[in-house]
């Protein structure tokens, strides 16, 4: 462009200074010194600490935070980082610019940051300077851990949870809502019991905050009492142990119901024979027959408690020999169903009997004939209930399907390995003998079964990959369709295991990390 405007522009060029120390050429800055020189007058870290000493819990992994808050970090993450800058003092007087770890044994008990700095120096220059800082780990435990150690029975809170039924699998699901949630990130102790679980609290607001936590995810009624424990009249302290008794509702997911006449009433003259669908704070119940659904708080079913007519145990297998769809696909509650009238006879008849049961279902949608299903045997069932006898003139259906069953799919790749896993509460289990543990093991199977069919019932829950799975060969070849799994795209990477086996990696190949 100044060649078009026939314009002479004179280039710029920087000039030099010769340094008043040392007198080589330089850019020019306020002081008039090169770096070097500018450093041996001035040192901007003086007066910054160097060494500090910072206060460690080894059992819980925190570390102090004066005067009494305990911080969770891991070793070299942003956390831990942000605290060792706070604990040093005099440092809003200079400006930081970076900072960073610098690798250490963890063994060492040191934790060493490199900083940098600048600060405006002799005539507006501004000098920039690193420098580090060493923090010494003081292993001391925190007051919960401390307590935990001393006696582990030395509890403030206990809240008993149970549920009375004849099985486990609601404690199986409410067990990982509170993995994923952390709720018992503060119990000191849990154990299993018979019909629940325990949790023991060093705090009542802990103990509290758990209870509130379980209303919202299940429908439970609670009550609370406390015991003195020791006081002191001059000084008019008191120390008490709190309890906490909650109840979950016996009502479980595929229980088969027979609604009071006064709470069928209040929904409009549903059922009285529904399915639970499933269960949160609140209960949804469905007519099989109708698809009519209604949904039950926890309010409104302690008002008028009532049991199941038969659970999940009871489950008989049948054959599908005819569908017939006598409605479409309609969405109810968030779930896809579809009346159908089908043929069905029990598994175990054939070759004695040639009994034939002609039903309605509700999950036409998902049956072939030749299929097989669990649904209830309310043919050959003795049902001692106390509300299904004040319905004079019921028709009581011969067969109450529940959903579709995938055990001759299993049979064939029994051989075949889950490629995910869930974690587990760290609780203490009394000694069981050998019916006990085949019968817990038994449900957990189940229950395992349950998240690879229902897709909605893991939704809430943390599925991690199992790094040892292998497929096998033998179970990859399968007639017809295959028995439901969990996409690989819904399991979380197990990252306690990852980070162990990074650790290991360093240990075994010295690298050093800056």
């Amino acid at each position: 462009m100044e060649i078009d405007t026939g314009m002479f522009t004179v280039p710029q060029t920087v000039g030099s200074v010769l340094c008043c120390k040392c007198g080589i050429p330089m850019a020019p800055n306020a002081a008039n010194m090169c770096v070097k020189c500018l450093r041996s007058e001035v040192d901007i870290t003086e007066g910054l600490q160097k060494h500090v000493t910072i206060v460690h819990c080894p059992e819980c992994d925190t570390y102090l935070q004066p005067p009494r808050t305990w911080i969770k970090a891991q070793l070299e993450s942003k956390e831990l980082l942000t605290f060792c800058v706070k604990r040093l003092k005099n440092l809003n007087k200079i400006r930081l610019v970076h900072a960073e770890f610098i690798w250490t044994e963890p063994h060492s008990k040191r934790i060493k940051v490199k900083l940098v700095v600048q600060k405006e120096v002799l005539n507006g220059a501004i000098l920039e300077q690193s420098y580090t800082v060493e923090y010494v780990q003081q292993e001391h435990m925190c007051e919960s851990c401390a307590r935990v150690q001393a006696n582990p029975d030395q509890w403030v809170a206990a809240v008993q949870l149970r549920q009375h039924v004849s099985h486990r699998r609601t404690f199986f699901y409410l067990e990982q809502l509170i993995l994923k949630h952390g709720a018992a990130a503060s119990a000191i102790k849990i154990t299993q019991m018979d019909q629940g679980i325990d949790f023991f609290f060093s705090n009542r607001s802990h103990g509290v905050k758990f209870v509130e936590f379980v209303g919202k995810v299940a429908p439970v009624r609670s009550r609370n009492d406390k015991q003195l424990v020791s006081q002191d009249s001059k000084s008019s302290i008191y120390h008490y142990k709190y309890t906490f008794s909650v109840e979950i509702s016996p009502i479980c997911r595929e229980d088969l119901i027979c609604l009071p006449p006064k709470v069928r009433s209040s929904f409009g003259n549903l059922g009285p024979l529904v399915i639970c669908t499933k269960v949160t704070n609140s209960i949804a119940l469905l007519d099989p027959l109708t698809l009519r659904h209604c949904f039950l708080d926890a309010d409104q079913y302690w008002r008028s408690t009532f049991k199941s007519l038969h659970t999940s145990r009871e489950l008989v297998e049948y054959i599908v020999l005819d569908v017939e769809m006598v409605s479409s696909e309609v969405n109810v509650g968030g779930t896809r169903y579809a009346l159908a009238d089908a043929q069905v006879a029990r598994v175990s008849d054939f070759g004695k009997n040639d009994t034939i049961f002609n039903i309605k279902t509700h999950i036409g949608h998902l049956l072939n004939p030749g299929d097989y299903a669990l649904g209830y045997d309310l043919y050959g069932a003795n049902s001692n209930d106390e509300e299904l006898d004040k319905y004079k003139g019921l028709v009581i259906p011969d067969v109450i399907l529940i959903k579709k069953s995938y055990e001759e799919k299993r049979l064939k790749k029994r051989a075949k390995p889950r490629a995910w896993k869930l974690k587990s509460l760290a609780m203490e289990v009394d000694a069981k003998g050998r019916g006990a543990l085949e019968k817990e093991a038994s449900e957990y199977e189940q229950f395992l079964k349950d998240l690879e069919e229902n897709p909605d019932f893991r939704f809430n829950i943390d599925l991690y990959r199992d790094e040892g799975y292998q497929p096998s060969e033998k179970a990859s070849v399968t007639d017809g369709e295959d028995a439901p799994s969990v996409p690989f795209d819904e399991l979380l990477a197990d990252m306690d295991n990852l980070q162990l086996r990074e650790y290991e990696d360093d240990e075994d190949g010295g690298s050093m990390r800056e």
